[in-house]
This record gives C-alpha cells, structure tokens and sequence, in this order.
C-alpha cells in the first residue's frame, strides 16, 4: 500500500511542478494578480455605468488573456507561437465582444460598441500583464479609463 500511495503522490508532484519554486510562483501570481485588478479597474467602470459586461467580466478576460501568455511562456514557446496563440485570443475576445452589441431596430441605433472596445482593450491590457510588461498594462489601463470618463464628459458637453 505504500508503494503505491508513493507512485500517486509523485505523479501529483510532477503534475503541479509547473510553479516549482517560489520565485516562478511568484512572478506568475504577480502578473494573473495585475491582470484581474487592472481588468478590475475598467469594469467596475461599466458597472457603474449599468453596462452589461461589468466587473466580473472584465477580471476575468484580463486574467484569461494573461493566463494565455503565461502558460505558453512557461512551457518554452517560441515568440512565433505565442503570436498564434494571440491570434486565436484576439479573434475569441473579438466574438466576446460582438455579444455586447445590441441594434435596435426601430431606433435604428447600434449600442454596446463602447463595451465591446473595453472588452477589447481589457484582454489587451490582460496580456501585456501576463507578458510580463506590468507598467505598460498600468499605463494602457489609466489611458483606457481616460477615455472611457473624461472623453464622455466632453462628448456629452459637445451635444
């Protein structure tokens, strides 16, 4: 019997050695961290504004993206296929997306492209994170959420 709980609890360990030390441990929670709190950000956003993808939404396409660039980093692929997985990322996010826009048709009004960008923009922010480029996901973010406040302040002010 102890064999065998030995064989079990080894297949176990080799299974979640992904993270092995502390410091791989640490560095990607870092960055799925970033990730969620920047996609945070932007949704409660959205939220406040009653839009319907809001916080949760957001967290989880940024820490999603993020989590899509870590995973293949750590298992030793190429730039080349990276940028494929990105591809298919870009291309999913882009559905996404598309489920938040609404046409009215008796209003003849199309609604939901803001959100649909936001979501967009959260994935992209998702991977800079995830990629390892913190400050430049921070700075995408705080220019995101200038767009999405004060450009709406001056939109509404044109009117």
């Amino acid at each position: 019997m102890a064999a065998w709980f030995q064989d079990v609890w080894m297949v176990a360990s080799e299974e979640f050695s992904d993270l092995a030390n502390v410091r791989d441990f640490t560095r990607a929670g870092i960055r799925m961290f970033v990730a969620a709190a920047l996609g945070a950000v932007l949704g409660h956003e959205r939220e406040r504004k009653g839009k319907p993808a809001g916080l949760r939404t957001h967290m989880l396409v940024a820490l999603g993206s993020a989590l899509f660039v870590i995973v293949p980093a750590q298992s030793g692929m190429g730039m080349e296929d990276i940028s494929r997985v990105l591809q298919g990322l870009i291309s999913g996010v882009g559905f996404l997306g598309a489920g938040a826009i609404i046409k009215l048709a008796q209003d003849r009004e199309i609604h939901g492209l803001t959100t649909a960008a936001s979501i967009w923009i959260t994935a992209s922010i998702g991977i800079a994170a995830g990629m390892g480029r913190e400050m430049t996901a921070l700075l995408g973010t705080v220019v995101a959420l200038f767009v999405l406040t004060v450009l709406q302040r001056l939109e509404r002010n044109d009117e």
